[in-house]
């Protein structure tokens, strides 16, 4: 895996272009199983990768934080919802809470997350590969390939099973 991650970033870039052309096309003619087509992609690519080896995304990127993950969070940390901002928490050029700096705080030396039963939903749902009506979030399956093998290759099985 770890010698697959140090490839990744030329990889993703290297097949940039054509994964950019692919999701164009899928946008415009969506195929009417894409969903199901997906979840099959997603279940067995998840039974090739496993990210406890991996951790890529808390070690590198963070994710947005909502108002509900904020509560449960800092509930769970039992500290007043200003606090856990204050402690962890900045704004983004798009007004959103994220991180104030990576890796996750709350990723452990094991690649566990520390907070795994309450972690903000983009966590849990990341790299969003599985998400109904997948080809409206291709700018972020973009980004995603560049960080994450799995994304990565679901996107390269895409393009040679769903025309």
């Amino acid at each position: 895996m770890e010698e697959f991650l140090k490839e990744l970033p030329q990889l993703a870039k290297d097949k940039h272009k054509s994964h950019k052309d692919y999701f164009k096309r899928l946008k415009k003619k969506p195929p009417k199983h894409l969903d199901q087509a997906m979840q099959s992609l997603h279940d067995e690519t998840f039974e090739e990768v496993d990210c406890l080896t991996c951790a890529n995304c808390c070690k590198t990127t963070g994710p947005l934080f909502t108002n509900k993950d904020i509560e449960r969070i800092s509930k769970h940390f039992r500290m007043k919802p200003s606090v856990f901002i204050d402690t962890y928490l900045k704004i983004d050029e798009d007004k959103d809470y994220v991180l104030q700096s990576a890796p996750c705080p709350f990723l452990g030396d094991d690649n566990y997350c520390l907070i795994y039963k309450v972690r903000p939903k983009a966590c849990a749902e990341f790299p969003h590969t599985d998400r109904k009506k997948f080809q409206q979030i291709s700018h972020l399956t973009l980004k995603n390939v560049e960080i994450c093998p799995a994304a990565f290759k679901i996107v390269e099985k895409m393009m040679l099973s769903i025309k």
